[in-house]
């Protein structure tokens, strides 16, 4: 599992870490040309990772980077028409990677995909809504579901849109039961999407949660979380179920609560809770199954990291 850039208490970050579960030890890696934080990563089908746009000493960027795993070296490859932080980069059936939004007025609307045969970016279509702090999935049959975030106006969005690859355009869908930002959002086996958390107008930070139903467009409430929670992170098991963990709670304080959502009943189990309280986090599937929670701050960056295992239902320490 690869870490790339971030901050911590001395600045922005152009350094590297690879995690080897076989080891349970992490290593440096050659540093990113550029520092950055809130950028993305994305694995190509040629295994290499795609570092995307972020920002660094309060400036946008527009540069993207590769990182070759065989080698542990990054190298430039083309620059967006738009710098942008805080988007999403989504992985389309056909190895393109999409990159929609940020905070930075012309890129809100203005998509763009880069292909990685050619190295090169072109711009695809415009959003029906701009948007920041949103969530991106790829369904499975290829579209590009788009949910929620808020305006340029700090208005919280409650309209969700469709990206369709084989023809460049946008449309709308249904819209969810209420507004939501800084959520997560996961698909579930049977395709559906599960939205979880997040905050909404006043900033109350929330509980709900919803499914998106692609064969009908329509959203549905589901079961809600035992925490209030935004700023978290989920992740779909081996098993079909989904680990939310962390984030910042009702009160804004730093959580280490963890739960399960269940989609055979709906429900929301509590767990065992991480180690640390942390927000800001990244966490990762492993191809064992265990879940990599890593980083994130808790009042200060924490260089911390522990493994779910869900046959053991806890987490442990990693190195």
């Amino acid at each position: 599992m690869l870490v790339t850039g971030g901050s911590n208490e001395d600045g922005h970050l152009n350094s590297a870490e690879v995690y080897d579960p076989s080891t349970n030890v992490w290593i440096t890696t050659g540093n990113l040309t550029y520092m950055r934080v809130f950028h993305t990563a994305s694995v190509l089908n040629n295994g290499k990772v795609l570092v995307v746009g972020g920002t660094a000493h309060n400036t946008s960027l527009d540069s993207a980077e590769l990182y070759d795993p065989s080698t542990g070296c990054w190298s430039t490859t083309d620059s967006m028409a738009y710098a942008r932080q805080l988007h999403t980069a989504s992985v389309l059936k056909d190895g393109k990677v999409l990159v929609i939004c940020g905070t930075d007025d012309d890129s809100r609307s203005s998509p763009e995909i880069y292909d990685p045969s050619t190295g090169t970016w072109n711009i695809t279509g415009h959003l029906n809504n701009n948007r920041t702090l949103h969530t991106a999935t790829v369904l499975n049959d290829g579209k590009v579901l788009v949910v929620g975030g808020f305006d340029e106006n700090y208005n919280y969005l409650n309209t969700a849109e469709l990206y369709d690859p084989s023809t460049g355009k946008w449309s709308y869908t249904g819209n969810l039961t209420g507004p939501r930002a800084s959520h997560t959002a996961s698909i579930l086996n049977d395709g559906k999407v599960l939205i979880a958390g997040g905050d909404g107008p006043s900033d109350d930070v929330l509980n709900n949660a919803e499914l998106y139903d692609s064969t009908t467009g329509k959203w549905t409430l589901t079961g809600y979380l035992n925490n209030n929670r935004k700023f978290h992170t989920a992740s779909v098991l081996n098993d079909g179920r989904v680990l939310v963990a962390g984030g910042f709670d009702k009160n804004y304080a730093y959580s280490k609560t963890a739960e399960i959502y269940d989609p055979s009943t709906g429900n929301w189990t509590l767990i065992d809770s991480l180690y640390d309280a942390r927000t800001y986090h990244t966490a990762s599937v492993l191809t064992n199954g265990k879940v990599l929670i890593a980083g994130g701050i808790e009042q200060y960056t924490l260089f911390t990291s522990e493994l779910y295992d869900s046959t053991i239902f806890y987490y442990l320490f990693t190195h």
